[in-house]
């Protein structure tokens, strides 16, 4: 099959799917604040990823691209972007990089889109030259790397081969003149790989949990001889977001990514520690289903339902929001006390012991 009748297949099959639910949010609850002693008009909703300064802590996470279908979608979600001032990350530019009559449905985002912050996106098989080439596509303000491991394993045309990735991630990111983001496509990561990530100088690390586009589901439905064992592989978001609270990141920020719905679940991705947050299947949802002027509406109840969260807990900014108190509780609290995570420290912030 070819690399475009694949991606085909991922857009379909991502709307046909949905969302795995499995993101762990609903085990996370604030501890409310009955008087807060702030006003609404006066939030700040600014936050850094790294060197990057972005407006929302929102972006448009990687989708699509390298399909004729992927150009219409990537410049209504580029014009998304650029009216509500998010950053935005394409698909994988591989297809392009091989084949570039393909690079027109990648490079309408930076035309739709030419002032904002644009993410460019490839494997961890890439070598510094693709990298480089990818950037200078789409004169992107950072790369990302993915992470798909058990995708490549169950697609039955996927690699087979995963020596060296590390080293290759920690060249790429001491040469390249833009910050490099890793990202996990839905499989979530533990403490010991966000550690090696950080230790080899990324900028920041997307933690991508389970409960968002199943893509153990997703390639399952592509392969005539299914794996469905796998469909329930990885860690949740919350996990995720818990394993890399238990090591010293050094400055590299978080994004959590993952089943993401609606804004109290950014408040929660923000309060355990990530500085902003990846959406992809709303987004493609939006696009597909909805006219552009609804989409942007539902941008703004994204911002307005995240901006709720932050009076009621007395948060004036996301730094603020990143200290208020949450108890985590059910299957996410049994199995983090396996794991030995103190989860007090979450619920007693801030509190007089």
């Amino acid at each position: 099959m070819s690399r475009s009748s694949r991606k085909l297949d991922h857009i379909e099959h991502a709307l046909t799917t949905g969302q795995a639910g499995t993101h762990g949010f609903e085990d996370v609850s604030f501890i409310p604040n009955s008087l807060p002693n702030i006003s609404y008009v006066n939030l700040s909703m600014q936050t850094f990823l790294g060197s990057l300064k972005l407006s929302s802590p929102i972006f448009v996470n990687a989708m699509t691209g390298g399909v004729a279908e992927a150009e219409d979608i990537n410049g209504k979600l580029a014009l998304i972007a650029r009216e509500k001032g998010l950053a935005m990350a394409v698909g994988s530019q591989m297809a392009a990089l091989r084949d570039p009559s393909l690079t027109k449905t990648y490079r309408i985002v930076r035309q739709v889109n030419p002032h904002g912050i644009v993410i460019a996106n490839l494997g961890a098989e890439c070598t510094l030259e693709l990298a480089e080439r990818a950037i200078a596509m789409i004169e992107a303000d950072a790369l990302q790397i993915h992470l798909n491991v058990m995708q490549e394993l169950l697609m039955p045309e996927g690699d087979r081969t995963f020596e060296g990735y590390l080293e290759s991630i920690a060249r790429i990111a001491d040469h390249l003149s833009v910050p490099v983001i890793v990202k996990e496509v839905g499989f979530g990561m533990a403490r010991t790989s966000i550690r090696q990530l950080v230790e080899v100088g990324v900028a920041s690390i997307d933690i991508g949990g389970s409960g968002g586009t199943n893509f153990a589901k997703i390639e399952n439905r592509r392969n005539p001889e299914a794996y469905d064992m796998f469909d329930t592989w990885g860690l949740s978001t919350v996990q995720s977001l818990l394993e890399a609270g238990e090591i010293n990141l050094k400055g590299t920020s978080l994004i959590a990514s993952g089943g993401l719905r609606h804004g109290l679940d950014v408040a929660k991705s923000i309060a355990l520690g990530a500085s902003a947050v990846g959406m992809a299947g709303v987004f493609l949802r939006m696009v597909k289903t909805l006219a552009m002027q609804a989409c942007l509406d539902r941008v703004d109840r994204l911002h307005h339902e995240l901006k709720i969260a932050m009076v009621a807990l007395g948060a004036r900014t996301l730094s603020e929001l990143g200290s208020a108190s949450v108890v985590i509780g059910g299957d996410t609290a049994r199995w983090a006390e396996q794991r030995a995570i103190d989860l007090r420290r979450y619920a007693l912030r801030k509190e007089e012991m």
